[in-house]
């Protein structure tokens, strides 16, 4: 007989906010009812879900801090009883040769060691020995262009570092090989699931995680060209206790839940209440997609630019944003407040004022803007980019999200349990179609029961 679980059966640790919304749609979609978490939530009162999120802003900073951040956040889910956990990072494998993905899995590997893993229920253990200390890394999501083959990651036809990731702010990626790339963070033995074995299906997944163990790999890149072999390997992580990887890889878990008997259909997972009150779009993603995203809706509608440099000069931004936001409130008009801009632009303002102090800056400035918008009764926000989304969440003192449907792929509406309901859009910078701005609002808007 199938039921659900009274407790939690899968605890996810992400890097960013949006990262974690688009881990948390996979869920919702496989039939998981489940909460996301602004950071490591103080208390241990029993949180009710078949998958809890807990989405940290770990992605950039210092690996020491990422890691014990991470640890925090397996503590808190590990006490909700939590019987498998995943490692959610972009599905570009955002990142540098510090880290954080290689410092972060290894922390987690060597925390899990010892405890129970996975389900539990396909026998793999007895039959092919312990499933301690390995895991894999696999950031494919080819329902938005990412796929692996030979261990080289492609966004659409083009290699990683051909695809803009090159020009990213904080975290260029230069190099398309992830088996070199994750190796230079991490002392462990990284190997190859190959895209052969992953063909053959999920036994022979499973062959391949026991011949890489058996040659001392502890964490291996698993290349996927589809959904399918997606579903593949998550059928064969049933019974690892860690995962790490892009959302895409969540696709299988859900059903490794199902099959051992502790998760029911649950047809309505993803189910919100309605939000009444003013729309506003914030975007401080440079990604191609957000650049293109701000083009269409500047093409016909009302939209205001945040100039970091003006910000630097002491100008009132805030106040002006806010007073532009309020004159098209009168007219029942939902605005575009951005700080978007192109990779050239990104790099002169940077000249100017520093990388990490540029970053902080336009964060910082989003976020006050975020928080004069609830003031004027703003209660739905669609929000391009993880840094800025994460700002954002912060300012407007959110803490808990209930996730809901998809509205492009990765990125799913979402509603908060506090006091003051608000409906949120938190999209990567690098997601949503041309017109996902529009598209959000109006989803918005119908996120009715």
């Amino acid at each position: 007989m199938t039921t659900s679980s009274p407790r939690p059966l899968l605890g996810c640790i992400a890097d960013d906010f949006t990262g974690a919304t688009d881990l948390a749609n996979m869920l919702v979609r496989g039939g998981m009812r489940t909460v996301q978490t602004i950071g490591v939530p103080q208390s241990d009162e029993p949180v009710a879900a078949d998958a809890l999120v807990v989405a940290l802003k770990s992605r950039t900073i210092p690996a020491a801090d990422a890691v014990a951040q991470s640890l925090a956040a397996l503590d808190w889910l590990r006490a909700q009883g939590c019987r498998q956990f995943f490692f959610k990072y972009c599905s570009t494998f955002d990142s540098t040769d510090a880290g954080n993905i290689g410092p972060v899995a290894d922390a987690l590997l060597d925390a899990l060691a010892g405890s129970s893993s996975g389900p539990g229920s396909t026998g793999y253990r007895e039959t092919h020995g312990s499933a301690e200390a390995f895991t894999i890394a696999c950031p494919a999501f080819p329902e938005n262009g990412r796929t692996i083959y030979r261990g080289h990651l492609f966004v659409g036809d083009v290699l990683l570092n051909e695809s803009g990731m090159e020009n990213h702010p904080l975290t260029p990626m230069t190099d398309a090989n992830l088996v070199r790339v994750l190796q230079r963070q991490t002392a462990s033995k990284v190997g190859l699931v190959r895209y052969d074995r992953v063909a053959q299906g999920v036994e022979a997944v499973r062959e391949s995680f026991d011949a890489l163990r058996c040659d001392g790999v502890r964490m291996a890149i698993a290349d996927a060209l589809s959904d399918a072999d997606l579903h593949a390997l998550g059928e064969a992580c049933a019974d690892l206790k860690l995962i790490t990887g892009g959302s895409g890889v969540a696709l299988g878990l859900p059903a490794n839940f199902r099959r051992a008997g502790l998760l029911a259909g649950t047809a309505d997972a993803g189910q919100l209440p309605r939000v009444e009150g003013l729309s506003v779009v914030l975007a401080g993603s440079a990604s191609k997609a957000t650049n293109a995203q701000v083009a269409a809706w500047r093409a016909s509608r009302p939209a205001f630019r945040v100039d970091p440099l003006a910000v630097a000069r002491g100008e009132p931004v805030v106040e002006q944003a806010l007073a532009f936001a309020r004159e098209h409130f009168g007219a029942s008009q939902p605005v575009l407040i951005y700080a978007t801009a192109t990779p050239d632009e990104v790099k002169a303002v940077q000249r100017e004022l520093g990388v990490e102090q540029a970053g902080h800056l336009v964060e910082g400035t989003l976020a006050s803007i975020a928080r004069g918008l609830l003031d004027l009764g703003v209660r739905k926000f669609v929000v391009a980019g993880g840094e800025t989304s994460g700002a954002v969440v912060q300012a407007l003192d959110v803490h808990t999200l209930r996730i809901g449907a998809q509205i492009d792929p990765g990125v799913p509406a979402t509603a908060t349990t506090g006091d003051v309901p608000l409906a949120l859009a938190l999209k990567s910078g690098n997601f949503g179609a041309t017109d996902f701005f529009a598209k959000a609002l109006r989803h918005l808007d119908g996120a009715a029961p």
